[in-house]
Protein backbone atom coordinates (compact mmCIF):
# COMPACT_ATOMS: atom_id res chain seq x y z
CA UNK A 1 0.00 0.00 0.00
CA UNK A 2 1.34 3.43 -0.97
CA UNK A 3 2.31 5.87 1.77
CA UNK A 4 0.94 9.42 1.84
CA UNK A 5 4.30 10.66 0.51
CA UNK A 6 4.16 8.20 -2.39
CA UNK A 7 0.63 9.36 -3.23
CA UNK A 8 1.79 13.01 -3.38
CA UNK A 9 4.67 12.13 -5.70
CA UNK A 10 2.45 9.98 -7.92
CA UNK A 11 -0.08 12.82 -8.23
CA UNK A 12 2.76 15.23 -9.03
CA UNK A 13 4.17 12.97 -11.75
CA UNK A 14 0.69 12.47 -13.19
CA UNK A 15 0.11 16.26 -13.33
CA UNK A 16 2.90 16.98 -15.84
CA UNK A 17 0.92 16.16 -19.03
CA UNK A 18 -1.47 19.02 -18.18
CA UNK A 19 1.49 21.46 -18.46
CA UNK A 20 -0.03 23.79 -15.86
CA UNK A 21 2.88 25.49 -14.07
CA UNK A 22 0.68 26.85 -11.26
CA UNK A 23 -0.74 23.38 -10.60
CA UNK A 24 2.78 21.93 -10.50
CA UNK A 25 3.99 24.65 -8.13
CA UNK A 26 1.07 23.86 -5.84
CA UNK A 27 2.75 20.55 -4.99
CA UNK A 28 5.74 22.36 -3.39
CA UNK A 29 6.34 23.97 -0.02
CA UNK A 30 7.21 27.67 -0.28
CA UNK A 31 10.86 26.96 0.55
CA UNK A 32 11.22 23.79 -1.55
CA UNK A 33 14.46 22.94 -3.36
CA UNK A 34 14.48 21.46 -6.87
CA UNK A 35 17.84 20.17 -8.07
CA UNK A 36 18.58 18.68 -11.45
CA UNK A 37 21.86 17.26 -10.24
CA UNK A 38 23.96 18.16 -13.30
CA UNK A 39 22.80 21.80 -12.91
CA UNK A 40 22.39 24.38 -10.15
CA UNK A 41 19.60 23.94 -7.62
CA UNK A 42 16.50 26.14 -7.47
CA UNK A 43 15.28 27.30 -4.05
CA UNK A 44 11.73 28.53 -3.54
CA UNK A 45 8.72 28.52 -5.83
CA UNK A 46 9.84 31.47 -7.98
CA UNK A 47 13.16 29.77 -8.76
CA UNK A 48 11.42 26.45 -9.39
CA UNK A 49 8.98 28.21 -11.75
CA UNK A 50 11.96 29.62 -13.68
CA UNK A 51 13.52 26.17 -14.08
CA UNK A 52 10.25 24.56 -15.16
CA UNK A 53 9.73 27.34 -17.69
CA UNK A 54 13.06 26.51 -19.34
CA UNK A 55 11.73 23.19 -20.64
CA UNK A 56 7.94 23.00 -20.27
CA UNK A 57 6.95 25.54 -22.96
CA UNK A 58 9.10 23.86 -25.63
CA UNK A 59 7.30 20.54 -25.18
CA UNK A 60 4.12 19.96 -27.15
CA UNK A 61 3.45 17.24 -24.59
CA UNK A 62 5.30 15.86 -21.60
CA UNK A 63 4.97 12.64 -19.66
CA UNK A 64 6.72 11.24 -16.59
CA UNK A 65 6.61 7.49 -17.17
CA UNK A 66 7.30 6.00 -13.73
CA UNK A 67 8.91 2.56 -14.00
CA UNK A 68 9.52 1.89 -10.29
CA UNK A 69 8.67 3.74 -7.11
CA UNK A 70 9.55 3.10 -3.48
CA UNK A 71 9.02 5.04 -0.31
CA UNK A 72 10.52 5.10 3.14
CA UNK A 73 8.71 7.47 5.47
CA UNK A 74 8.66 10.88 3.83
CA UNK A 75 11.26 9.94 1.17
CA UNK A 76 10.16 8.65 -2.25
CA UNK A 77 12.48 7.31 -4.94
CA UNK A 78 11.33 6.76 -8.48
CA UNK A 79 12.90 5.46 -11.64
CA UNK A 80 11.24 6.98 -14.65
CA UNK A 81 11.55 8.11 -18.23
CA UNK A 82 10.63 11.72 -18.92
CA UNK A 83 9.25 11.93 -22.45
CA UNK A 84 9.18 15.32 -24.19
CA UNK A 85 7.30 15.54 -27.50
CA UNK A 86 8.80 18.61 -29.17
CA UNK A 87 6.66 18.33 -32.31
CA UNK A 88 7.85 17.79 -35.88
CA UNK A 89 8.49 14.14 -35.03
CA UNK A 90 11.14 15.00 -32.42
CA UNK A 91 10.93 13.26 -29.04
CA UNK A 92 13.32 13.25 -26.10
CA UNK A 93 13.29 10.24 -23.77
CA UNK A 94 15.34 10.92 -20.66
CA UNK A 95 15.97 8.18 -18.07
CA UNK A 96 15.82 9.74 -14.59
CA UNK A 97 16.20 8.66 -10.98
CA UNK A 98 14.20 11.01 -8.78
CA UNK A 99 14.34 11.52 -5.02
CA UNK A 100 11.56 13.44 -3.32
CA UNK A 101 11.19 14.61 0.27
CA UNK A 102 7.60 15.25 1.31
CA UNK A 103 6.71 17.44 4.29
CA UNK A 104 3.07 17.17 5.26
CA UNK A 105 1.36 16.93 1.89
CA UNK A 106 3.88 19.01 -0.10
CA UNK A 107 7.20 18.32 -1.78
CA UNK A 108 9.99 20.07 0.13
CA UNK A 109 12.89 18.71 -1.92
CA UNK A 110 13.15 17.14 -5.38
CA UNK A 111 16.41 15.85 -6.80
CA UNK A 112 16.64 14.36 -10.28
CA UNK A 113 19.70 12.41 -11.34
CA UNK A 114 20.22 12.04 -15.08
CA UNK A 115 22.88 12.17 -17.76
CA UNK A 116 22.89 15.66 -19.25
CA UNK A 117 24.61 14.40 -22.42
CA UNK A 118 21.69 12.02 -23.05
CA UNK A 119 19.39 15.04 -23.02
CA UNK A 120 21.56 17.37 -25.10
CA UNK A 121 22.28 14.74 -27.79
CA UNK A 122 18.55 14.31 -28.33
CA UNK A 123 18.06 18.09 -28.57
CA UNK A 124 20.26 18.29 -31.67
Amino acid sequence: MATDAEKVVTEFCNAWPRKNVEELLGFFTDDAVYHNIPLDSAKGKDAIRSVINTFLPMARSLQFKVLQSAGNGNIVFNERVDIFDLGNGKTISLPVAGVFEVTGSKISAWRDYFDLATYTKQMQ
